[in-house]
């Protein structure tokens, strides 16, 4: 990361957050339901698929937890009505993960009922490091009971072929990507060439071995090595997918979804979009660059 990049991030939390909120307008549907419905709605003209997300993670509150369970009963209830092509995100740390493993179990467990009882699916997101055995042990607990779930494995992670391996002898449904936390060198390849052909060999892991694959990346090489294997091991368009981020990279998705590949977009809404975009931006300094422009603007 340059030193530019460095200035900008430290920099970036002194923002006001009215520009912020200029920004957050192309990543972020919006901070109600009916905003997200409006996004997905449009994303569904195009033939692209969406999945939902209330922002908001590290729950430290029971009380929380509880509201945000009756947040998705209302985004699936809501999809169903809309007759919406979408499914939903949920993090464990949302739901009481770092509360108690038993109350987060509980909650996605009333999630997944209602969504099952809707025909609907929920991928269970992946978090950092310290959250990975839990989430993992979390979803092969709700595997047993629900064949509407799906899990996420970071490319960046060295446990994750391990990982992989194991869950799909079982029939899991992944998500593969890169991963954005900052981890350990011990737990996670720093080299970006290595981040790569590891998320290459565990897209063709997870494919050999008959798992529904979501190909989650804004870097194209990754996307050539899955449209590579999708060819190369003739697997069934509908045994894959392409996922993206709301506002990220729309010429790829175009490009991507033209070509007859399934693709879903992340539609993050909430009172949390804050948060949400202050990560992104760390994730990516390019982008808090047009932050900059728009301040002095105004």
């Amino acid at each position: 990361m340059s030193i530019l990049n460095r200035i900008i991030i430290f920099f970036m939390p002194v923002v006001p957050k009215p520009i912020v909120k200029i920004f957050s307008k192309r990543y972020v549907a919006g901070d109600r339901l009916e905003h997200a419905v409006a996004t997905v709605k449009n994303l569904n003209r195009q033939g692209i698929l969406a999945t939902m997300d209330v922002l908001g993670e590290s729950t430290t509150r029971a009380e929380d937890t509880t509201a945000y369970v009756e947040e998705y009963f209302s985004v699936l209830q809501t999809i169903a009505d809309e007759k919406l092509d979408c499914n939903i995100s949920v993090k464990p740390t949302q739901l009481g993960l770092l509360i108690d493993a038993e109350l987060c179990y509980q909650n996605i467990k009333k999630i997944l009922t209602a969504a099952s009882q809707l025909n609907n699916f929920v991928r269970i997101d992946m978090e950092n490091s310290d959250c990975t055995s839990a989430t993992i042990a979390l979803y092969d607990r709700l595997r047993q009971e629900f064949s509407n779930v799906g899990i996420v494995l970071q490319a960046y992670m060295r446990r994750s072929l391990d990982d992989l391996k194991q869950l799909m002898q079982k029939g899991a449904n992944f998500r593969l990507c890169k991963g954005i936390y900052v981890e350990r060198r011990e737990i996670a390849y720093k080299d970006p060439q290595i981040i790569n052909d590891n998320f290459a060999l565990l897209i063709e892991t997870a494919l050999r071995s008959g798992s529904y694959v979501g190909i989650a990346t804004h870097d194209e090489i990754v996307a050539w090595h899955g449209l590579r294997l999708i060819d190369q091991l003739k697997i069934n368009r509908e045994q894959v997918e392409f996922q993206m981020l709301l506002g990220v990279d729309e010429q790829l998705r175009t490009i991507l979804t033209i070509a007859g590949h399934r693709l879903r977009v992340y539609v993050p809404y909430g009172k949390q979009w804050y948060a949400y975009c202050m990560r992104r931006l760390k994730e990516n300094p390019k982008i808090a660059m047009y932050i900059i422009k728009a301040l002095f603007k105004h």
